[in-house]
């Protein structure tokens, strides 16, 4: 477990700049962003479909945006979450990444870090510590 920092918090910041500017009811619900190894950040947003298995998780237009125009590496994600119409808190969310994400994230950058909401606030630790068996071919 680490403290966030600096760069950390603008993370999360680029994923609620995303998500504040393209929230879509049942749509454009999560936004994600991811700091490179060459620490250039690149942000994505889920795009979610009628038929749900076809909806794209955020983490994965993110890191497909950091292969076609970066170095295709993950030093740390982080993904937000907009509340559903019927919450009562409004406020944009640090979620954990779903479990295909924590795969295709650990599959690419074995050392990525992820921020998460912890109990005392916003932490950084290892994405393999979210996936301690991941899939193997």
């Amino acid at each position: 477990m680490q403290p966030l920092t600096e760069a950390d918090h603008e993370l999360v910041a680029a994923a609620n700049d995303v998500l504040a500017r393209l929230y879509r009811p049942f749509w454009h619900t999560v936004a994600a962003a991811i700091r490179s190894r060459d620490g250039r950040v690149w942000t994505g947003v889920h795009l979610g479909t009628t038929v749900g298995r076809l909806s794209v998780c955020a983490e994965p237009i993110a890191f497909g945006r950091a292969v076609l125009d970066g170095d295709g590496t993950i030093d740390t994600i982080v993904a937000v979450r907009h509340p559903k119409p019927e919450e009562i808190d409004r406020e944009l969310a640090v979620v954990s990444p779903c479990g295909a994400c924590r795969e295709l994230v650990v599959d690419y950058s074995p050392d990525a870090r992820v921020i998460l909401k912890g109990p005392s606030g916003l932490l950084k630790i290892p994405m393999r510590a979210l996936l301690p068996s991941p899939y193997r071919r």
